[in-house]
Order: C-alpha cells, then structure tokens, then sequence
C-alpha cells in the first residue's frame, strides 16, 4: 500500500483508511479485532473513528486493539467530534465545553495518551467559529491532539475556518472529511479544489455510497435482506436517496468495466476516488473479512483513461448556477497540490 502526505503537514498517511464505525454494529470485539489486524498486514496505518459510533463502542474496541498490539506510534488514529452523546444541553456541539470533555473521554475509550488527528464531525452553527479554533487550538498545546481536521463543512465554512486560524496564529485544520462517489460528485465543486488550493488533505467517507456501488443492488429487484438497505440501517442509503437513474447508470458501467478488468464494482468505484485529483484517502468500512479484503483489492493497478472518461461520464449531472456560468466563460487554471 502507498503512503501520501496529509494535507502540506508531515504527517503519511495510507492511501486507504480504515473507518471503524461497523465495530460494535455488526462486527463485535473479536471480529472487530480481526479486520483490523488484516488491514495492518495489508499495509495501512490509518484508522478512522468518532465517539458517536455506537456510542463510543468503537472507540473502546479499537482501543482495546490498539493496547492488545502494542507500537501505538506505528499507527495513525483518527477521531471526531460534534453529535450528542449524552441528554445533557452541553453534550453536544463544538463549545469549548464540550470538546474538553469529549476529548479526554475519547482518550480514555480509546486507551492513548493522544490522537494523531482530531475532526470535528460537522459544522456547528450554534457555537462561535472562533471559540472552537481556539479550544481545539489549546487541546493541541496540551499534547492532546497532533493535528486538526474538519468534516461536513461548506467551502465557505472551511475557508473562514482556515483564515481565522491564520490571522490568529492557532492550530489550522489540515484535512477535510467529506462524503465523495461516484453518484456524490457535487465535492468537486468547491470543496475538492479548495482543498487543493489550501494544501488541505481530503479524505472521502462513503465512497461506496453505502453499499450502493458495490453491485449488490439491482434495478426492479428487492435488495437482499442482510444489505444496509435491507436491514433499514440508515436513513441516507435508502432507496428514496440514493436510486434514480444516475445510480442505476454508473452500476451498470461499474459491472461492465468490472467485467471487463476482472475486478468487482467496489474495486473499480474505489480506485476511480484513489485517482481523482486532491483525494488523499477513501475512508473504507467492512463488517467481514471478505468484504475488507475485496475492497482492499482496489489498490495496486489503475484504471485506463477511457476506463475514468467512462465512468465520469456515467456520473455526470448538469452543473447549477453560478458553476455553470463560470465554466463557461472562463479557462480552468492547472491547481499545484501541495
């Protein structure tokens, strides 16, 4: 597996991360422990969690894997912060409050003296941009944290985050995590070149679009029992968000392709966000072993140029206003990533 740089720190990263949210949801302790051993023998170093996953189960279980391992400092960990976990008025949010007691709690879920990085896992428009970047800013001169990241932010919210940590010398956000597929493109409208622009590291969750890209669905068939939809688990993979004609179009061109390479619809969805522009990692998530190592299978070849025409092709959607105008009447300018 490769390695690349997060964002214009120093830090390397594997090129794919290992999100955790199915340990404690349909992988328990010892399963949880299995995959992620696999995906440290197949080269990864990169681990992705937040306290809202099963109500901090995940991290416990990860924890509990990482004390049972040992080289904490081989490895990357990643974890996030924002949504409630508790009924309290202050158990929620990015006050100052609650991230000092978020992050110690996390610290101690996840048995480590420190997170390599720290997001938080979504805008919060109750709490003043400023008292976040300088709480999160003092939680990493405590040592707490090596690095900062956002996740579910507007371009425009990244860019006044980004500002306001320079003019005022704090700790900046160096990666953003946001939802890319191939039937979630609008990330490259604003965010993607952005991150690019900023040295901003881009890690991709969802690239299967919850399943939906991996073929297991087909149009006019009731989709199989033991799948995220079938089981009803959550509400943005559901039929009523994710099927129309576009989805129904890139699986098709999925399983052609797959055919073609010998590669499963997962493997080529996956390795089409390794190659696009600005993508540092796609965040992948497994609750079995085969299902761990066919998406690890992504790596290690590349998809032909007609191969990525094709499939941009088949997930292409007329750009809105002011995109629109502005690709038509100007030139692109190549974007250096950093």
């Amino acid at each position: 597996m490769e390695f690349k740089f997060l964002g214009n720190t120093g830090l390397k990263v594997s090129e794919l991360a290992f999100g955790t949210q199915t340990f404690g949801w349909g992988a328990d302790e010892s399963a949880s422990h299995s995959l992620a051993d696999h995906f440290i023998g197949a080269g990864g170093n990169f681990f992705d969690t937040a306290d809202i996953y099963n109500k901090g189960v995940s991290e416990s279980i990860l924890g509990s894997w990482l004390k049972k391992r040992g080289n904490r400092h081989s490895l990357v960990i990643a974890s996030k912060v924002f949504f409630p976990m508790d009924d309290g008025p202050n158990d929620t949010g990015l006050s100052r409050k609650h991230l000092f007691h978020a992050i110690d709690n996390s610290l101690r879920r996840l048995k480590t003296d420190y997170l390599d990085l720290y997001q938080v896992h979504c805008f919060d428009m109750s709490t003043p941009l400023e008292e976040t970047l300088t709480a999160l800013d003092d939680i990493v001169r405590a040592g707490k944290v090596r690095y900062l990241g956002a996740s579910n932010f507007t371009a425009a919210q990244l860019m006044k985050a980004v500002m306001l940590s320079r003019m005022n010398h704090l700790a900046a956000f160096c990666s953003l995590q946001a939802e890319y597929s191939l039937i979630v493109r609008s990330t490259e409208w604003e965010l993607l070149p952005l991150c690019m622009e900023e040295g901003i590291g881009f890690l991709s969750w969802s690239p299967l679009a919850g399943g939906w890209l991996t073929g297991k669905y087909v149009k006019d068939r009731k989709p199989p029992p033991d799948s995220r939809v079938g089981r009803k688990d959550r509400w943005d993979d559901q039929p009523e968000q994710r099927e129309c004609e576009l989805t129904w179009r890139v699986i098709d061109t999925l399983s052609e392709i797959g055919r073609n390479r010998g590669k499963t619809p997962a493997q080529i969805a996956l390795n089409w966000i390794l190659k696009q522009p600005g993508t540092t990692a796609p965040i992948l998530g497994a609750r079995t072993l085969e299902q761990l190592k066919e998406n690890l299978g992504c790596t290690g070849w590349d998809l032909s140029g007609e191969e990525i025409d094709l499939l941009k092709k088949a997930g292409e959607i007329p750009l809105p206003y002011p995109y629109r105008f502005i690709q038509k009447y100007t030139r692109k300018r190549e974007i250096r990533v950093i």
